[in-house]
């Protein structure tokens, strides 16, 4: 059994960083497939490509602290189990002695 890891809140400058970051990654990409010397439907499929990327960004984000949650809760609730079976637990008691 693991034991349950301490989880940090994540700081504001962390947040900004991660904003930033996919904001200028996602300008960026469009911005190049603008500028693409091709057609206008290349154009407007790889838009569509890029659409779905973004939205399966976001969920694959969302999945994943989804897991995060339900492991804290699954590590929260084996130690409650195991706290309680040790104050049971009479340790001092002398069995036949």
């Amino acid at each position: 059994m693991s034991t349950p890891s301490i989880q940090r809140p994540t700081t504001t400058a962390f947040f900004v960083q991660a904003a930033l970051s996919f904001g200028l990654s996602l300008v960026a990409l469009a911005v190049g497939i603008a500028k693409l010397p091709v057609g206008a439907w290349e154009r407007a499929f790889l838009g569509l490509g890029l659409i779905f990327v973004v939205s399966s960004a976001f969920t694959l984000a969302k999945c994943v602290r989804d897991r995060q949650e339900v492991e804290e809760v699954t590590n929260r609730v084996d130690k409650a189990r195991i706290d309680k079976l040790l104050i049971e637990q009479d340790v001092f008691k002398a069995g036949g002695i």
